[in-house]
């Protein structure tokens, strides 16, 4: 790769300010949330980038859409979309997620989550950086290359999945199982939904994940006569505080991952009675559990178990356990791995900064590519601002991923 191209190129991307902040302000108005989150999908969303995508002129686009009777159009799209570079034989794949997570407390926002707020080189928005930042910034390095006519070394795959807040199985899941041949192991596959400020981690490993919900049930009765009822409220309490003995029991450190331990923290919890004098007789939470991978998941949920029959014997109430989601971590990403190799070039001669391969506390869509045996690198420039009130994206970082992709894309 001559360095005066990928500058010239690169010199591109530094002019899309404008594109950016009309990009970001159309997905964000979309508000793409799954029906478990209360809403309509993903659809507006990814006719807005195909419509975008079009422009680009795209050698081929493949549309693999999950069904879903939930949302009005009657599925979830995943949208796959291919230029051709001068070697057939090798794709660089960035695949982002269209789907959000919802605002949560709104009084926490110092603007309205779904419009978006420009501060100097700061958007505010839900969505701008989770997962909107690289799927623009994957976006505008081909645009780069289109508007330079210029045409990549290697074949340039944008993959758009949905569903992946919440379980991807008709999301990159749905993908792999329907056109794993999309995919060759000698591919560069980056998701780019993961990161720190500096751009200096590469993630490799993630533990596994296990999401639980617990249905613990007792009697409704009158606030007045709790001798009549069975406060399922009280038991929940209970349990949440027992639950959190699992810290003890399982506490293997690995510090390849941050944070190093395995981590089981109660979170989601259903409105049981509406008025203050009913005493309530069904309580739902959920429990978030980030695994080491050499835990047992089954040796574990055995656990949990045991410890609800002791809360079930001892206030009287039945507690059901089920699993919300389950990914076993997968064997990790060999750091010798050529997209690992590749990344950490590609970051070093765009920031000057040595990028360290690490494991990461959560879980992400990566988790099905290594199932499938298949090299992939987790990175992105980012705030950690996911998932936050005020959650926004720095300009600056979207330009940097958006010239690392480049640099993949050129590089022999």
């Amino acid at each position: 790769m001559r360095s005066n191209l990928f500058d010239r190129i690169s010199s591109r991307i530094d002019t899309y300010n404008d594109e950016i902040v009309e990009m970001q302000k159309c997905l964000t108005a979309t508000q793409a949330l799954a029906p478990e989150n209360g809403g309509k999908g993903e659809i507006e969303k990814a006719n807005y980038m195909i419509d975008m995508i079009d422009i680009l002129k795209p050698d081929e686009i493949i549309e693999i859409n999950a069904p879903d009777e939930r949302v009005s159009n009657g599925y979830r799209p995943n949208i796959a979309t291919i230029f051709n570079g001068k070697i057939s034989n090798n794709t660089l794949w960035i695949i982002t997620h269209l789907d959000v997570v919802p605002p949560g407390n709104l009084n926490s926002w110092n603007s309205d989550p779904f419009k978006v707020k420009l501060c100097n080189n700061k958007l505010i928005g839900r969505g701008v950086e989770d997962n909107q930042q690289d799927m623009i910034a994957s976006y505008l390095m081909v645009k780069a290359l289109r508007d330079e006519n210029i045409l990549p070394y290697r074949r340039v795959g944008l993959l758009l999945v949905s569903d992946e807040e919440t379980g991807s199985k008709r999301g990159l899941k749905y993908v792999l199982d329907s056109r794993r041949d999309l995919f060759k192991k000698n591919d560069l596959i980056i998701v780019p939904d993961v990161g720190n400020s500096n751009g200096t981690m590469i993630e490799i490993a993630e533990k596994s994940v296990l999401w639980l919900k617990f249905k613990i049930s007792g009697k409704q009765g009158h606030g007045s006569r709790p001798d009549l009822a069975i406060n399922s409220f009280r038991a929940e309490s209970h349990l949440v505080s027992i639950l959190d003995s699992l810290y003890k029991i399982y506490k293997d450190r690995d510090a390849l991952y941050n944070p190093p331990i395995s981590t089981f923290e109660p979170t989601k919890k259903e409105a049981n009675v509406p008025n203050i004098n009913t005493i309530p007789g069904e309580d739902i939470f959920y429990l978030d559990c980030r695994i080491l991978p050499d835990l047992s998941i089954d040796k574990i949920i055995f656990k949990i178990k045991s410890l609800a029959k002791k809360i079930e014997t001892k206030y009287n109430v039945k507690i059901s356990i089920s699993n919300v989601q389950r990914t076993d971590a997968p064997n990790p990403t060999d750091i010798e791995a050529p997209v690992v190799r590749y990344l950490t070039e590609a970051i070093k001669k765009i920031t000057g900064k040595k990028a360290k391969p690490s494991g990461i506390g959560g879980g992400s869509v990566a988790a099905f590519l290594r199932k499938c045996d298949l090299p992939v690198a987790v990175w992105a420039t980012l705030n950690e601002t996911a998932h936050k009130p005020n959650e926004y994206c720095l300009i600056d970082n979207l330009k940097t991923d958006a010239k690392v992709f480049l640099y993949l894309a050129l590089c022999k």
